[in-house]
């Protein structure tokens, strides 16, 4: 410390440009500038990072399997009702974005009618106001493909549970952004860089923050904060918020 107290007008080399440090300034902050310049707290840094990733993927494992064998007979009774509606598929996969810019086959329980995309067309190529909708943010608040039971399914995100099978094979965690599908990619921008940077979750920012009430602009800046922001600390307090906000059926529809 004595050193850095004799520092007047210094130039260092801190991450890629050149920063001046005024001699009179605190010395607690010359201090700080100077560790971060250094490649151990980079390296510090960076084992941080990995550490919080690897507990973080253990825990998206342990509590994925609790969730499935203790939620079994619930979601055993959601697929029979799913497929005594109408005698189609019980699951429906959808390709989705997820790490590294990767597509995978999102699941879910389905909760619309079989020829839902046939459905969608005609409606989008007749109806002036819903394709308005569907361009700003890519889902329709009042959806005709939506059954009965598929309605009730999704306010209570029981349609969501089979993503626990995609957070056990890698492709998605408990907690991140929402997994997009490819047209979404241009909606993101240069965001969609930090989108690819860490694995789409069940849960997220956006989910316990409005879900559907979210203009998708404010969304996606959501999810480029969490992805910037990730650590374990903010994982488990989304995690806890999630319940309370399942309940309240917040902006589910």
């Amino acid at each position: 410390m004595r050193i850095i107290s004799r520092l007047e007008n210094l130039m260092y080399y801190v991450r890629g440009q050149s920063v001046q440090i005024d001699g009179n300034a605190d010395l607690t902050l010359q201090y700080a500038i100077i560790e971060r310049s250094r490649p151990s707290f980079r390296a510090f840094q960076t084992l941080r990072k990995r550490s919080s990733d690897i507990l973080i993927r253990t825990l998206d494992i342990v509590i994925s399997l609790l969730a499935l064998i203790f939620f079994a007979p619930v979601l055993i009774s959601v697929g029979l009702m799913v497929k005594a509606q109408d005698g189609g598929s019980i699951f429906y996969g959808q390709t989705r974005i997820g790490y590294g810019g990767r597509s995978f086959t999102c699941y879910k329980f389905r909760s619309m009618l079989v020829d839902a995309q046939i459905r969608l067309k005609n409606l989008l190529a007749t109806d002036a106001a819903a394709r308005a909708e569907w361009i700003r943010d890519h889902k329709l608040k009042h959806d005709p493909r939506i059954t009965g039971f598929g309605r009730f399914i999704r306010k209570t995100s029981l349609d969501e549970f089979p993503q626990l099978w995609n957070v056990l094979k890698g492709d998605m965690s408990l907690v991140g952004p929402r997994p997009i599908v490819h047209d979404e990619i241009c909606k993101y921008g240069r965001t969609f860089v930090r989108y690819a940077s860490v694995r789409p979750g069940i849960t997220g920012l956006w989910q316990v923050s409005g879900r559907n009430n979210v203009s998708y602009s404010r969304r996606v800046a959501m999810d480029r904060l969490y992805c910037r922001r990730r650590n374990l600390w903010l994982y488990l307090y989304i995690l806890a918020a999630t319940g309370p906000s399942i309940l309240t059926q917040r902006g589910s529809y």
